[in-house]
């Protein structure tokens, strides 16, 4: 099985403080362990190491990049990937999706993919199936 890692789930693996830290880090140990294929685009890198550098400080960046990192595959988008994204939001016509989402969504559709390891219900309404 092929997994989409979004930031909510990269947040919570790597805060402690987090009110989901448990469930996310047993979770991500559990799809590791598995040999699950995990994806994320490039836009939910930008979008995690900001959040994190803000929220942490740039230990936390260095813990993505060292770690989490090194277990993803990252799927880099281009023009007509940034095109579909910004699309779907305007027709999505919701103030709290983000484009950022709507790449994930698009990355995901794509490239055929079901789950997502997300704790934003977004992609429940898209159809998605969002771990855990």
């Amino acid at each position: 099985m092929t997994t989409f890692v979004d930031t909510s789930a990269f947040l919570a693996v790597l805060s402690r403080g987090d009110q989901f830290h448990q469930e996310a880090a047993e979770l991500w140990q559990d799809l590791i362990n598995q040999g699950e294929r995990l994806i994320c685009n490039n836009y939910v890198i930008v979008e995690t190491t900001a959040l994190l550098q803000r929220r942490f400080g740039l230990e936390a960046v260095r813990a993505l990049q060292e770690d989490a990192m090194r277990r993803l595959v990252v799927i880099w988008l281009d023009e007509t990937d940034h095109q579909q994204a910004v699309t779907a939001l305007l027709a999505a016509n919701r103030r709290q999706l983000s484009l950022v989402d709507c790449s994930a969504m698009t990355t995901m559709r794509t490239l055929g993919i079901r789950h997502v390891f997300s704790f934003d219900a977004h992609f429940d309404d898209y159809g998605f199936e969002r771990l855990p």
